[in-house]
């Protein structure tokens, strides 16, 4: 995280699969509306951002495919697992995410569920999905890297001894 942000006082949920495969642009905190007991299943980190996505309909912030496990003490209160979430952020910033969401192959992708201050809060990136020779390459990159390090390594122990 970058210098003077605040640290988030508890992470519930990542989404590993979203910088394998988008290519993160930018990144933005918003809140989520939440019903119900959801808040104390999400606490017990019984939450999935696996496969979950972002849209802009109507002028409102939606989150789709977050899987919350219905809270086991919540009985008839509980809501549907897989439900649609609304997202909490302010007018202006959803114009501007619709519009930069309108250039080709753009999304709304969460990368984690926090706690902030008592809040839940979801970090929102814009990303542009990775091809699959951009990933073929990706790897390619690191195994390279992988080797030269090894490489410098075994070079460096042969001039000590």
């Amino acid at each position: 995280m970058a210098k003077g942000t605040p640290q988030p006082d508890a992470v519930f949920a990542t989404n590993h699969k979203a910088r394998r495969d988008y290519e993160i642009l930018e990144t933005c905190e918003v809140g989520i509306e939440l019903k119900g007991p959801e808040i104390k299943s999400i606490r017990q980190h019984r939450v999935s951002l696996d496969g979950s996505f972002a849209r802009v309909d109507g002028g409102e912030l939606f989150l789709y495919n977050m899987h919350v496990n219905p809270y086991e003490q919540g009985g008839r209160f509980n809501v549907e697992a897989l439900r649609v979430r609304r997202l909490l952020m302010h007018r202006r910033e959803i114009d501007r995410l619709a519009g930069v969401l309108t250039r080709s192959r753009l999304t709304l992708v969460p990368l984690r569920l926090y706690q902030q201050h008592g809040l839940a809060k979801i970090e929102l990136a814009v990303g542009r999905g990775k091809r699959v020779f951009e990933k073929r390459d990706r790897i390619r990159e690191r195994e390279t890297d992988r080797e030269i390090q090894r490489a410098i390594r075994t070079r460096q122990k042969r001039i000590s001894e």
